[in-house]
């Protein structure tokens, strides 16, 4: 039986630093000490280094991550959040969960990310809710245009906040994302750039009050043990998973530059076929959580690629303003979302993890090829 390529392979990151994880899962193991431990300091410190923020603050995963930051930020009922429909759920959720509403602004065709021209009409547009908020989401390992979001943002008065679930390690003009904005949010979904195995989310940001505030929200309102100052809730990253994120951070660089070498390798083999290739602007580090082309023919490659044993992903395949769930609970920002339908249509993700065989990428290159060939 042919062996299927995965899309992703979290189990294969695992077996590249197994015995490291087995010794940090047996030393938490044997401590006795699971929740809020040394662990979890131990990690929340060395991520908001590695990030270039003051702290961070771990929590059970990246949807409580930005519902934090919102809340931090002083978005709460009624008030209105501008994103993207081009996203995991996650990002939108979020926003809703809170009793926000979500804005959602279309996006540049090009990157896949919020396009400052449509936030600029949004926020000038006599909205029903003023704006509070303007939720960034780093998509693919792309940073998004973020000199321009962050000063319509603050001529606006709305706090910046950004979605670095899927762009751990992407930079901005030599900063690494989750910096720019008044906090950043992370998940650690296993299959991420930086995965746990389970569950997990961070928030990073430099200002103390809004520090503060997490570390209240995330533990009951709690600064003294069992006095809640503030109506809070239990979100905690646990010593667990924050003793696997402390083995595999040191290793992130480098799987993100093999993600590159992958990356370069499908550019150079795709670059006089009839796809559209992702970029990478000026200034922007990408960090390829997704390698994403783009066809009217996605579904009949998608199938090709199926029957030669590769897996592929369709990230995401329906906007969220037209989701059952959502349709009704979401504005829809200035001159539509149809640069977000369109790439719904149309796009795919082809492998690109760090554990890939220079033999296997040759074999998704052949069968790519091979599809246009015909």
């Amino acid at each position: 039986m042919k062996t299927i390529l995965l899309p992703a392979d979290p189990k294969a990151a695992y077996l590249a630093q197994k015995d490291a994880i087995d010794g940090c899962v047996r030393e938490v193991m044997q401590s006795g000490w699971y929740i809020l431990g040394p662990h979890v300091k131990r990690f929340e410190e060395t991520f908001a280094t590695y990030v270039g923020a003051a702290g961070c603050i771990g929590v059970a995963n990246g949807t409580d991550a930005v519902q934090f930051a919102l809340r931090a930020c002083g978005v709460g009922p009624g008030d209105a959040v501008a994103t993207v429909s081009h996203t995991a759920v996650a990002t939108v959720s979020a926003i809703d969960w809170i009793g926000a509403r979500p804005v959602l602004v279309d996006i540049d065709p090009i990157t896949y990310t919020m396009d400052p021209s449509r936030l600029d009409a949004t926020l000038r547009a006599d909205m029903a809710h003023k704006i509070k908020a303007v939720l960034v989401v780093h998509l693919y390992g792309l940073a998004a245009d973020l000199d321009a979001l962050r000063e319509l943002a603050a001529r606006h008065g709305a706090a910046l906040i950004e979605d670095c679930a899927q762009a751990h390690g992407a930079t901005y003009r030599g900063a690494r994302v989750g910096t720019f904005g008044l906090c950043g949010t992370f998940s650690f979904y296993p299959t991420k750039n930086l995965g746990a195995l389970g569950d997990g989310g961070a928030i990073v940001s430099s200002d103390p009050a809004i520090l503060d505030r997490i570390k209240l929200l995330h533990q009951y309102g709690w600064r003294e043990r069992y006095i809640s100052k503030i109506a809070g809730y239990n979100s905690r990253l646990d010593e667990l998973q924050a003793a696997i994120l402390s083995v595999k951070l040191p290793q992130l660089d480098a799987g993100n530059g093999r993600r590159r070498v992958v990356a370069a390798r499908y550019a150079s083999a795709f670059a006089n076929m009839p796809l559209v290739l992702p970029v990478e602007p000026e200034g922007r580090g990408h960090v390829y959580h997704q390698y994403v082309v783009r066809t009217a023919q996605r579904d009949a490659l998608r199938h090709h690629l199926s029957d030669a044993g590769i897996g592929t992903a369709i990230l995401y395949p329906q906007p969220i303003h037209l989701q059952d769930g959502y349709r009704e609970r979401v504005a829809i920002g200035a001159g539509g979302l149809a640069e977000s339908e369109r790439a719904a249509r149309e796009i795919l993700c082809l492998p690109v993890y760090p554990e890939l065989s220079e033999a296997q990428v040759d074999e998704i290159v052949t069968a790519v090829r091979g599809f246009f060939a015909v």
